[in-house]
């Protein structure tokens, strides 16, 4: 195995697979991409905390989804953070590469000295997924339980889509000389798959059977995440132990088998044509209440601040 400094594992992510236990899970660790992403905007530290946390989950849950989709994540609250949206887009036939954006909606004046967690109130946690053109979005939402927005997202599988899943994320600010203080974030997923009684032969009529397959399940998944609580802040967040040293070191006796990893960046979707296409539904009455006293009519993108200015007579239903 390629020693680990001679590996950037920044803006990686790294599927694996435990054979013993019948789980699979990712590793994530991003630098570039989530300071790329605050720094559109001039966030709260507790805001910026609570983004990189975010950030991660849909790294590691995004990376599960198939080419060509897209993996939205939300958090509505009715605290001084009122949302915090994310949108992974998986890599395409041509670029290999996925791609990430959030952003988050706050009250300032409501901000606290608080921990980031404290900064949310009540609300839900939402998973969208598009298959794309053609296809009808998949949707659900749990109610934002737990002490994390990481517990959110596991108290939503275990609702949702009744699968065990376990989420360790670490993050915050780092000095380095030469190139001053920067957000790490990094995060590992787990997920219990166990198979079914017919495909290990056994016999799902009976109760024994049904029992001990039952008690089994419980005691690989309680073990693997025994052997989870043992990571340590700067083995995740790196650069001295690589993610598949990680995943041998903590997983050594669950027969593990790391696959290719996944590279992610920060980028956003906005342009022109996507802002045409938004105001097509609008008349030219609605087209005047949006005019400036300049003339134009303008538009910003929540998620990288880009900001558009149009032609009114170009725009709209009657655009020419």
């Amino acid at each position: 195995m390629e020693n680990a400094t001679h590996v950037n594992w920044d803006e990686k992510i790294l599927p694996f697979e435990l054979r013993i236990s019948d789980s699979r899970g990712r590793i994530v660790r991003l630098d570039q991409t989530v300071n790329d992403i605050l720094a559109q905007h001039n966030y709260p530290k507790q805001v910026e905390s609570l983004i990189s946390e975010m950030v991660v989950i849909t790294a590691l849950l995004g990376s599960m989804i198939e080419p060509r989709w897209k993996l939205s994540l939300q958090v509505q609250t009715d605290g001084p953070v009122r949302m915090i949206a994310t949108d992974y887009f998986a890599p395409s036939d041509t670029d290999k590469t996925a791609s990430i954006r959030a952003y988050a909606s706050y009250d300032a004046t409501r901000i606290t000295d608080g921990k980031p967690f404290d900064q949310l109130g009540k609300g839900y946690f939402a998973v969208l997924v598009d298959q794309g053109q053609g296809t009808k979005p998949y949707q659900a939402l749990s109610p934002l339980a737990g002490s994390s927005i990481a517990e959110a997202a596991e108290a939503y599988f275990a609702a949702s889509e009744q699968i065990a899943t376990k989420l360790v994320v670490e993050h915050g600010e780092t000095y380095m000389k030469g190139v001053g203080t920067q957000w790490r974030a990094a995060g590992m997923l787990l997920q219990h798959l166990p198979k079914s009684l017919k495909s290990e032969g056994g016999n799902p009529d009976s109760e024994k059977e049904l029992r001990e397959h039952a008690l089994r399940k419980d005691e690989d998944w309680n073990r693997v995440n025994i052997l989870l609580k043992t990571v340590e802040s700067l083995e995740l967040l790196g650069p001295y132990v690589s993610p598949p040293e990680l995943v041998w070191r903590l997983f050594n006796e669950e027969e593990p088998a790391v696959y290719d990893a996944r590279t992610v960046k920060f980028g956003c979707t906005c342009s022109e044509e996507r802002v045409r296409q938004s105001l097509s539904i609008y008349g030219v009455k609605d087209i005047e209440k949006m005019t400036t006293e300049d003339g134009k009519v303008t538009a910003d993108c929540q998620f990288c601040s880009r900001h558009f200015e149009l032609d009114p007579a170009t725009v709209g239903l009657e655009a020419k």
